[in-house]
This record gives structure tokens, sequence and C-alpha cells, in this order.
């Protein structure tokens, strides 16, 4: 498979009500663990790598999810490091990243871009 067919492969993840308004909930795709966010107060879905990088936890889906100025971001909870939920930088002026993934929501269903 090349790469063009990886981006436009969607997996159906989850319904919409699985994730809560406002926050994220973790599922498993392709045998990684996937951070889905329903980012209602700015209209928009993010999935991001579940792992936070900084101590190799599981953990991101778990995170408080807001913005600072127009940069919709996530942070770990436990030790606060931030990361873009657009392109995976981390915010908190650390040397981490983490992956993103395309989101798209259909009939009540949340699709990731593998």
């Amino acid at each position: 498979m090349n790469n063009t067919e990886t981006l436009t492969s969607w997996i159906l993840a989850c319904k919409v009500e699985d994730i809560p308004e406002n926050g994220g909930a973790c599922v498993l795709l392709e045998g990684e663990q996937v951070a889905i966010y329903n980012f209602k107060k700015r209209g928009e879905w993010y999935a991001t790598q579940n792992l936070c990088p900084h101590k190799q936890q599981m953990a991101l889906s778990r995170g408080m999810i807001g913005s600072t100025g127009d940069e919709p971001k996530v942070a770990c909870p436990f030790h606060k490091k931030t990361f873009s939920l657009k392109s995976g930088a981390c915010l908190s002026g650390d040397d981490y990243e983490i992956k993103t993934y395309a989101v798209k929501v259909e009939d009540n269903q949340v699709f990731v871009a593998f």
C-alpha cells in the first residue's frame, strides 16, 4: 500500500456518542491505541496517538483539551506536557512530538485515517 492509499484508508473507530463532548477517549485501531477528541467548542474532531512520549504513558485520551490562540491542544493528565492536536508538536518547549490522524464523522460514526 502506498502513502496515498494509506492516507485515504478510513477505519471505523467508534460512534459519536462514545466520545465525550470537549474530551477524549481511547480506541484500539490496527493494534495501536488512538486517542479521539470531540472538541465540541470548536466544532472539530481530532485523533492522536494515546502514548505521551514524555514518560511513555498511555494517557493522552484522558488529557484536557483547549486552545492557545487558534491552536487546539491536549495536555497530558500526568505532567501537563501539551501537544498540538493539528501537528502533534509539543507546545511545552520540549523536544517531543506525537502522531496525529485525520478524522471524519459520517452518519453518527467516527472514522480515522491510517
